[in-house]
Protein backbone atom coordinates (compact mmCIF):
# COMPACT_ATOMS: atom_id res chain seq x y z
CA UNK A 1 0.00 0.00 0.00
CA UNK A 2 1.31 3.36 -1.02
CA UNK A 3 1.27 6.61 0.92
CA UNK A 4 -1.60 7.61 -1.29
CA UNK A 5 -3.18 3.94 -0.97
CA UNK A 6 -2.82 4.17 2.95
CA UNK A 7 -4.36 8.03 2.94
CA UNK A 8 -7.62 6.39 0.93
CA UNK A 9 -7.97 3.40 3.02
CA UNK A 10 -8.07 5.61 6.53
CA UNK A 11 -10.74 7.63 4.62
CA UNK A 12 -12.84 4.56 3.27
CA UNK A 13 -12.64 3.04 7.01
CA UNK A 14 -14.08 6.66 8.20
CA UNK A 15 -10.70 7.01 10.20
CA UNK A 16 -10.16 11.09 11.17
CA UNK A 17 -6.27 11.72 10.69
CA UNK A 18 -3.57 14.62 10.59
CA UNK A 19 -0.65 14.16 8.10
CA UNK A 20 2.21 15.77 7.74
CA UNK A 21 4.74 15.53 4.72
CA UNK A 22 8.77 16.19 5.91
CA UNK A 23 11.82 15.21 4.14
CA UNK A 24 12.59 11.30 4.29
CA UNK A 25 13.61 10.56 7.69
CA UNK A 26 14.90 6.66 8.68
CA UNK A 27 15.55 7.06 12.60
CA UNK A 28 14.22 8.80 15.51
CA UNK A 29 17.32 11.05 15.77
CA UNK A 30 16.03 12.15 12.70
CA UNK A 31 12.71 12.97 13.82
CA UNK A 32 13.69 14.92 16.29
CA UNK A 33 15.21 17.53 13.98
CA UNK A 34 12.04 17.99 12.18
CA UNK A 35 9.03 20.09 13.42
CA UNK A 36 6.12 17.55 14.15
CA UNK A 37 3.06 18.96 15.62
CA UNK A 38 2.67 16.17 18.39
CA UNK A 39 5.93 14.83 19.41
CA UNK A 40 4.23 13.11 22.47
CA UNK A 41 2.63 10.84 20.23
CA UNK A 42 5.78 9.42 18.18
CA UNK A 43 5.84 6.21 17.70
CA UNK A 44 9.22 4.26 17.14
CA UNK A 45 8.49 0.78 15.46
CA UNK A 46 10.34 -2.84 15.80
CA UNK A 47 10.05 -5.23 13.53
CA UNK A 48 11.37 -8.78 14.94
CA UNK A 49 11.03 -12.71 14.31
CA UNK A 50 11.19 -15.46 16.31
CA UNK A 51 14.67 -17.81 16.81
CA UNK A 52 12.70 -20.15 14.06
CA UNK A 53 11.41 -17.72 11.57
CA UNK A 54 7.73 -18.73 11.73
CA UNK A 55 6.57 -15.85 13.98
CA UNK A 56 7.21 -12.21 13.11
CA UNK A 57 6.45 -9.06 15.58
CA UNK A 58 6.02 -5.08 15.40
CA UNK A 59 6.64 -3.71 18.33
CA UNK A 60 5.90 -0.53 18.81
CA UNK A 61 6.54 2.18 21.17
CA UNK A 62 7.03 6.10 22.56
CA UNK A 63 10.09 7.41 20.14
CA UNK A 64 11.96 7.47 23.26
CA UNK A 65 11.81 4.40 24.86
CA UNK A 66 13.82 1.31 24.24
CA UNK A 67 13.44 -1.94 24.34
CA UNK A 68 15.40 -4.68 25.55
CA UNK A 69 14.18 -7.96 23.54
CA UNK A 70 15.83 -10.42 25.84
CA UNK A 71 13.11 -8.71 28.61
CA UNK A 72 10.35 -8.07 25.73
CA UNK A 73 10.42 -12.36 25.10
CA UNK A 74 10.54 -12.82 28.81
CA UNK A 75 7.31 -10.57 29.86
CA UNK A 76 5.68 -12.22 26.84
CA UNK A 77 6.03 -16.10 26.71
CA UNK A 78 8.10 -15.60 23.56
CA UNK A 79 11.15 -17.68 21.69
CA UNK A 80 14.62 -15.78 21.08
CA UNK A 81 14.31 -12.43 19.35
CA UNK A 82 16.01 -11.09 16.68
CA UNK A 83 15.60 -7.96 14.25
CA UNK A 84 13.92 -9.29 11.03
CA UNK A 85 15.92 -8.87 7.76
CA UNK A 86 15.36 -6.22 5.30
CA UNK A 87 13.78 -9.02 3.05
CA UNK A 88 11.96 -10.64 5.42
CA UNK A 89 10.49 -6.84 6.51
CA UNK A 90 9.64 -6.82 2.56
CA UNK A 91 7.85 -10.10 2.42
CA UNK A 92 5.22 -9.21 4.96
CA UNK A 93 4.94 -5.65 5.46
CA UNK A 94 5.93 -4.39 1.80
CA UNK A 95 7.68 -1.90 3.29
CA UNK A 96 11.53 -0.90 4.03
CA UNK A 97 14.12 -0.02 6.68
CA UNK A 98 13.18 3.24 7.98
CA UNK A 99 9.54 3.21 6.85
CA UNK A 100 8.43 0.71 9.53
CA UNK A 101 4.92 1.20 10.64
CA UNK A 102 2.40 -0.73 12.21
CA UNK A 103 -0.02 0.58 8.77
CA UNK A 104 2.60 -1.81 6.78
CA UNK A 105 0.30 -5.05 8.44
CA UNK A 106 -2.14 -3.85 6.20
CA UNK A 107 -0.29 -5.22 3.94
CA UNK A 108 0.58 -8.54 5.73
CA UNK A 109 -1.83 -10.64 3.33
CA UNK A 110 -0.77 -13.68 5.33
CA UNK A 111 -0.94 -12.12 9.01
CA UNK A 112 2.18 -13.90 9.90
CA UNK A 113 2.93 -10.56 12.31
CA UNK A 114 1.21 -10.04 15.89
CA UNK A 115 1.33 -6.31 16.59
CA UNK A 116 2.94 -5.02 20.45
CA UNK A 117 1.51 -1.58 21.26
CA UNK A 118 2.90 -0.43 24.05
CA UNK A 119 0.14 0.92 26.23
CA UNK A 120 1.17 4.58 26.56
CA UNK A 121 -0.59 5.47 23.24
CA UNK A 122 -3.39 5.62 25.44
CA UNK A 123 -5.32 8.50 22.80
CA UNK A 124 -3.07 9.18 20.04
CA UNK A 125 -0.65 7.93 18.16
CA UNK A 126 1.89 9.54 15.29
CA UNK A 127 3.01 6.52 12.87
CA UNK A 128 4.36 6.56 9.00
CA UNK A 129 1.65 6.01 6.38
CA UNK A 130 3.74 3.49 5.10
CA UNK A 131 6.09 5.78 3.67
CA UNK A 132 9.03 7.81 5.57
CA UNK A 133 8.04 11.20 4.42
CA UNK A 134 5.01 12.01 6.07
CA UNK A 135 3.69 11.14 9.87
CA UNK A 136 0.18 10.65 10.48
CA UNK A 137 -1.78 11.40 13.95
CA UNK A 138 -4.67 9.27 14.52
CA UNK A 139 -6.92 7.88 17.64
CA UNK A 140 -5.03 4.77 18.84
CA UNK A 141 -8.08 2.89 19.24
CA UNK A 142 -8.72 3.44 15.53
CA UNK A 143 -5.66 2.15 14.81
CA UNK A 144 -6.24 -1.33 16.88
CA UNK A 145 -9.63 -1.56 14.81
CA UNK A 146 -8.12 -1.60 11.58
CA UNK A 147 -5.41 -3.72 12.15
CA UNK A 148 -7.84 -5.96 13.98
CA UNK A 149 -10.10 -6.07 11.11
CA UNK A 150 -7.88 -7.10 8.75
CA UNK A 151 -6.95 -10.01 10.63
CA UNK A 152 -3.59 -9.35 12.68
CA UNK A 153 -3.84 -9.82 16.62
CA UNK A 154 -2.99 -6.63 18.28
CA UNK A 155 -1.56 -7.04 22.01
CA UNK A 156 -1.82 -3.76 24.05
CA UNK A 157 1.01 -4.46 26.60
CA UNK A 158 3.21 -1.89 29.15
CA UNK A 159 6.52 -2.34 27.34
Amino acid sequence: MTKQETYDYLTAHGIEYEAIEHPAVFNMAEVARIRLPHPEDDAKNLFVRDDKKLNYYMITVRGDKRVDLKQFRKEHGLRNLSFASGDDLMSVTGLIPGAVSPLGLLNDTERKAELYLDAAFSEHIAVHPNDNTATVWMKTEDLIRIITEHGNIVHVAEI
